[in-house]
């Protein structure tokens, strides 16, 4: 069920994206349509889940995050370039880490295979750094911030779209439907995220306004804080 919300979610924002930045520069519009596509669901948003909804949160958050890798590396990189290779995206999907640790992760619940104690200890102790690694990677793009440079009504525009609209029609669309509150609470919190990180990284690759793109991401950010203890208090 969270997968087929993830898609949908991942169509959706890829052309609401597309309606509601239509009248900005050529540049600006591409890192908006993209951020708006591609948020920061796996370093923001996998240490989120786990610690608001715990295990069970974190499992469904990794498989929420299949169609975003997916799309990231082949919309993604169209919105960007203009170009699109389906055999090298084919090659980056299927070896994905994060692709390839859902994979198997999965195939070991439904073979119902336990692990042994020297593979799982690592694992589960490597694990637990997901969310302290997280929050460093988030302080290091806050430690960024040039305030003048983010007084742009177009990142607060953004900010407001990323951080409450969406996650807002997500919310009222999942509460008409049968689902459960934990995948409603996982869905929405992960359509809560701030811009990911690859914004700035695929703009500046292709020259497409990087200074915008890292604004967009640090103001984005920023307000995640507030906005996401928010709908923390309404999802729990």
């Amino acid at each position: 069920m969270i997968l087929l919300i993830s898609i949908a979610i991942q169509v959706f924002t890829f052309f609401y994206g597309k309606g509601i930045f239509c009248r900005e520069s050529e540049d600006r519009k591409r890192c908006l349509v993209y951020g708006t596509l591609c948020s920061n669901s796996g370093f923001l948003g996998n240490p989120i889940a786990e610690g608001v909804f715990g295990a069970p949160g974190l499992m469904l958050a990794s498989i929420y995050l299949i169609p975003q890798r997916i799309v990231m590396w082949s919309v993604g990189l169209a919105i960007f370039s203009n170009t699109y290779n389906r055999k090298d995206t084919l090659r980056k999907v299927a070896t994905h880490p994060c692709i390839l640790a859902c994979v198997i992760g999965i195939l070991l619940m439904l073979l119902r295979i336990d692990l042994p104690a020297p593979i799982l200890t690592p694992i589960e102790t490597i694990g637990r750094c997901n969310t302290a690694l997280s929050m460093l990677v988030i302080g290091m793009i806050l430690s960024e911030i040039r305030f003048r440079s983010l007084l742009d009504k177009t990142l607060f525009h953004y900010t407001l779209q990323r951080l409450i609209i969406i996650p807002l029609l997500v919310y009222i669309v999942l509460s008409f439907l049968p689902v459960s509150p934990l995948v409603r609470g996982v869905s929405v919190l992960l359509a809560a995220m701030p811009a990911g990180a690859t914004t700035s990284m695929l703009a500046s690759k292709y020259n497409r306004d990087p200074h915008f793109a890292t604004n967009m991401i640090i103001l984005s950010t920023l307000y995640s804080i507030p906005a996401l203890l928010i709908w923390t208090m309404i999802l729990t």
